[in-house]
């Protein structure tokens, strides 16, 4: 990965997340420091046995901290300084960089967000319990107790970390003032010059596929990714990485000072000599279906079969996410929601797709509402036969399926997921007892489930299916897989291949066979 010079020439700045302290990084530190690194741990106020001056510390404070670790390296003798940031500690990192812009060479973003100005360090922790608790305090001088040995999960995927440094990282943990994330992080924009590295965790529910997908959405906080001086790892394990697999982080920081990484494919620039690549979600359709019109209504677009004798049975499709709020076209319109809906009216029943509010992994609620809102309205339709209609949910609407699952109506004649999500990722924080098909499909009885999946799914993701799965084989639940052994994730547009189009018919062939029975 990265030249043996690189480490020689490096200080690393590494700053823990909540709770923690220097001690999580002690064994990815000595092998930066076999690197010939230099590397500076600093102890944040409160935290880590830097006891406070008497005044509750805040964000501010824990900032200055980093200041005079970035500060205390001989600014003479030409080495570059990277700050690496995990969890809460990206929000000390980004006020750091912004205050000294011109001695840092790169941030890096261990398994955390992307903080905001103006916005709390709150906002992104993953429980959304816990910040629905913590944002009632209006007095920040409190702290907030350290999980216990089985509360860590509820901060993040414990997965790969073995049970003697969980046992430590519970004995070590000391209590998070609140200050530190209820106060806003303020930026004077300076450290937006400042290259940038994401380090994913898929064990914590995110990749570099994810981003991608994401950033092709349009949302414009996330374009600033598309920039060549930004870099992304993976590391296939949880959201310690530090405790979990410390050599391979060392080896990704060193890459990351090395300016190495992947960077993420935009659209081209304008007067480009290569034409503008389209999103994978806004390509054609893998079907050449008729070109039918629709009805819309609201948030609702209805296909009608041309000859309809009578009520027809429907369809009602349910778009994936989160999609932010201000996506263009929105996802009724996106080929695959309208291809599947014209190739089910082509072959005789109404279908239905509709926008929906999950904008946000917080947003399962209201998304569920639109769904159960969608469906009664078309139900109502007079050219439609409410006692037979199918739901078919894609990629992240899968978590919608379970209220369907857990209580299915004698009018929902089958149920169908494509590439679903169906458990949420690690780092949604959802809460418990809701969003969760492989609890609910063993309330599902005989309703038909027809699920198709991609071979080539994000891992992440796959692990969802294999539990929904397994759940689905213990308590026999009638479910039928279809298999796209080389397609990826929404392989409707990104592999137009006969072995997926033969997957999108022999669905589409299998839930009108339910929906006509």
């Amino acid at each position: 990965m990265s030249s043996d010079t690189t480490g020689t020439a490096t200080t690393f700045v590494l700053v823990s997340g909540t709770f923690t302290g220097a001690h999580v990084w002690e064994d990815t530190a000595a092998r930066l420091t076999a690197a010939g690194a230099d590397v500076r741990t600093p102890a944040l106020t409160g935290l880590d046995g830097n006891p406070a001056d008497g005044t509750a510390p805040d964000l501010e404070t824990h900032i200055a901290d980093v200041l005079a670790a970035v500060d205390s390296v001989d600014g003479a003798a030409g080495r570059r300084i990277v700050l690496v940031g995990h969890d809460y500690g990206i929000h000390p990192v980004l006020g750091a960089a912004d205050r000294r812009a011109e001695r840092i060479d790169r941030i890096v973003h261990l398994d955390s967000g992307m903080p905001q100005p103006g916005v709390p360090a709150l906002a992104a922790v993953p429980d959304q319990g816990i910040r629905a608790e913590l944002a009632a305090h209006t007095h920040p001088a409190g702290v907030l107790a350290p999980p216990t040995r089985d509360g860590w999960q509820r901060w993040g995927s414990t997965a790969g970390v073995p049970d003697a440094a969980l046992d430590r990282l519970t004995a070590l943990a000391r209590p998070q003032p609140l200050g530190t994330l209820l106060q806003p992080l303020h930026l004077t924009g300076a450290v937006a010059s400042v290259p940038t590295t994401g380090v994913l965790c898929t064990g914590n529910g995110a990749s570099i596929e994810m981003v991608e997908m994401v950033v092709g959405f349009g949302e414009p906080a996330l374009q600033a990714l598309l920039d060549p001086q930004v870099t992304f790892f993976e590391l296939a394990t949880g959201h310690w990485p530090m405790l979990s697999c410390p050599a391979d982080l060392a080896e990704v920081l060193l890459g990351a000072a090395a300016g190495e990484g992947h960077r993420l494919k935009g659209p081209a620039a304008e007067g480009a000599a290569e034409p503008a690549e389209l999103p994978g979600h806004l390509r054609p359709f893998l079907l050449d279906v008729p070109e039918l019109p629709h009805e819309r209504t609201g948030n609702l677009d209805l296909y009608v079969p041309e000859r309809a004798d009578g009520p027809r049975p429907a369809v009602v499709i349910v778009h994936g996410g989160p999609v932010p709020a201000g996506a263009q076209p929105t996802p009724r319109d996106w080929p695959t929601l309208v291809g599947y809906a014209r190739y089910a009216a082509s072959l005789g029943v109404v279908a239905a797709t509709f926008d929906h509010r999950l904008h946000d992994v917080t947003a399962y609620p209201p998304a569920a509402e639109d769904v159960a809102d969608a469906v009664a309205r078309v139900r109502r339709d007079p050219r439609v036969d409410p006692d037979r209609v199918a739901l078919w949910f894609l990629s992240g609407g899968g978590l919608l399926t379970a209220e369907w699952l857990a209580a299915p109506p004698a009018w929902l004649r089958c149920l169908a997921a494509s590439y679903p999500i169906l458990a949420p990722m690690p780092n949604w924080g959802l809460p418990e007892g809701r969003f969760r098909p492989a609890d609910a499909v063993r309330k599902a009885g005989d309703l038909p489930v027809v699920l198709t999946r991609a071979g080539r799914e994000m891992p992440e993701i796959a692990a969802t299916v294999a539990e929904f799965l397994a759940a689905a084989e213990d308590c026999a639940a009638a479910v039928e897989v279809i298999d796209v052994p080389s397609g990826h994730h929404a392989f409707e547009t990104l592999d137009p291949t006969d072995e997926s189009r033969e997957a999108v018919r022999r669905a589409m062939r299998t839930v009108l066979g339910h929906l006509t029975a």
